[in-house]
């Protein structure tokens, strides 16, 4: 059987993309592989702690590899570091990366154009499916997953710490993408078809922070979550 890495990211869609690849049994998924912030040790962008990343690898039984990017990591940095990951992992025999994007056309082809430099073959589950249904098979599935971050932009800060389920579904505005697709919200997955068991953790206080991210030239508000293992 091919074997794969899988972009994983902690969240909803990844849960959802792995869970397809693991029914269908055409691609072997040998480990995750995550990139943190290497100063907190968290889930770039989604603020997840990496303990809470061990026990989803742990309740999976799948493991997991880890990047530790710098803060303002530069994309020529970014881009080294990947490479010199996907170079080891090819001559460990692994040909695919499975990730879980939707509908971003750049951030696909940033993926295959990267990979495709290494001979690897990227595989996007979810793709072009419909926001709607994407959250609907989620939910019906029995997936449990929370919301740990969202952009002000788009969303306050009620949302955050809410689990997703057909109530939160039916509060969104309806001028986001119900899966967040554009970055309004991240979340934590925590139980679903995927998991031995659930993973335990607590739920803390609500933080704000003001992210600037130089190298796209954006700047904006944050409510997040904090969460720690039991």
């Amino acid at each position: 059987m091919a074997k794969a890495i899988f972009n994983w990211s902690g969240g909803k869609d990844s849960a959802l993309a792995l869970y397809k690849i693991q029914i269908e049994k055409k691609i072997e998924v040998s480990s995750l592989l995550t990139t943190l912030n290497k100063k907190n040790k968290r889930v770039s962008g989604h603020g997840i702690r990496e303990s809470l990343l061990d026990l989803q690898s742990k309740n999976m039984s799948i493991p997991i590899n880890k990047i530790f990017l710098p803060d303002d990591v530069s994309n020529e940095t970014y881009e080294k570091m990947m490479k010199e990951y996907w170079e080891k992992k090819k001559n460990e025999g692994i040909n695919y990366c499975i990730s879980g994007d939707i509908f971003l056309e750049d951030v696909k082809e940033y993926r295959e154009k990267q990979l495709s430099m290494m001979d690897i073959q990227s595989v996007f589950p979810l793709w072009k499916m419909n926001s709607n249904d994407v959250l609907k098979e989620f939910i019906d599935l029995g997936f449990k997953s929370i919301v740990v971050c969202i952009n002000e932009k788009y969303l306050d800060s009620s949302f955050v710490g809410r689990i997703i389920n057909a109530d939160f579904v039916a509060d969104l505005p309806p001028n986001i993408d119900p899966c967040g697709e554009n970055g309004e919200y991240h979340s934590f997955v925590f139980d679903g078809p995927i998991f031995k068991k659930p993973v335990d953790f607590k739920v803390n206080d609500k933080i704000y922070i003001f992210k600037e991210y130089k190298e796209h030239n954006y700047s904006g508000g944050f409510w997040n979550i904090e969460l720690t293992e039991i």
